[in-house]
């Protein structure tokens, strides 16, 4: 467990998200991490905001961590958890590296459950909204309404589909595990995400990234290597378990993202009537890093 924001170590640049948002330092509220056993010996990370009982659950993108949500939190500066899914920051690697929905929400279930049972919501980005709407189907009682930020059960089918350019930084995830040096990591980052500030992306990197002991740098996630001839998951599933969701629904989708298609928005409709379906301008398929102010006047208009 680290100490506050405002100390040393991991959360001392929350400054820097501070005048991002432009924002008083002051603002920024005690974060800490907490870490939470999760069977078969694995130990899942969770990011803690405040000191009040959370209102709100984040959970990440593929190749991404809890420390993505940072600017939408201190935005909202509301009590609330972020949790590195299996796999991904300081949470453990699973031996048989399935870190799909279905292994997701069973873990993440077991951290909720500990440290934020009566949040009023889920938010969930790519892979954290396919784990929320299995976690919601499953495990309603943790989930009292969902936020689904730029993704479908049809997106993965839709991201094979794209180039590299039209990927953005979800293209790391596909490149080399290994680096000389951590500028590389963050060149490489800088260019697939050409919408945002250099010092943000950086930021993102620094959470990101760990040093081997021989020296070079690698990704704080275990999803190197994937390629796009990987074989797709069976969405049929996931699409079950949208229609499932007995609690209020909204689907959030980045104006300039092709992850979420015409098809399959029309697709969530047509499953789930009752959802809310909004898309933010300007935002790619990292809403919550493009247009952080956005996402967060719809978090809080939608749960809290």
């Amino acid at each position: 467990m680290t100490g506050a924001a405002r100390g040393d170590g991991e959360f001392s640049s929350l400054t820097e998200v501070a005048d991002e948002l432009r924002l008083d330092h002051r603002a920024i509220p005690p974060v800490r991490r907490e870490s939470v056993a999760a069977g078969e010996g694995k130990r899942v990370s969770v990011v803690v905001w405040g000191e009040a009982e959370p209102e709100l659950v984040f959970l990440h993108g593929g190749g991404q961590n809890a420390r993505t949500w940072d600017l939408v939190a201190l935005s909202l500066g509301r009590p609330a958890i972020a949790i590195d899914l299996p796999g991904h920051g300081h949470s453990s690697w699973r031996a048989d590296r399935d870190y799909g929905p279905f292994r997701n929400a069973a873990a993440v279930a077991v951290a909720i459950q500990q440290l934020a049972a009566r949040a009023r919501g889920v938010v969930g980005m790519s892979l954290g909204g396919l784990t929320a709407i299995r976690l919601g189907a499953t495990r309603p009682d943790l989930v009292r309404k969902a936020l689904l930020v730029d993704v479908t059960p049809g997106s993965p089918e839709a991201a094979q589909r794209m180039n590299a350019a039209q990927r953005g930084p979800v293209q790391l995830t596909r490149g080399p595990r290994g680096f000389a040096r951590l500028e590389d990591m963050v060149q490489a980052a800088v260019q697939a995400s050409p919408h945002r500030a250099p010092s943000a992306v950086r930021r993102g990197v620094v959470h990101n990234a760990r040093r081997l002991p021989d020296g070079t740098w690698a990704w704080r996630h275990d999803l190197g290597g994937l390629r796009s001839g990987s074989p797709l998951p069976d969405p049929g599933p996931l699409w079950a378990d949208l229609e499932r969701l007995a609690m209020p629904a909204m689907l959030v989708t980045g104006g300039n993202s092709g992850f979420v298609t015409d098809a399959d928005r029309d697709e969530v409709a047509r499953r789930l009537p009752s959802a809310r379906i909004e898309v933010v301008p300007a935002a790619g398929h990292a809403v919550q890093s493009d247009q952080p102010r956005a996402l967060s006047a719809l978090i809080r208009e939608f749960i809290l």
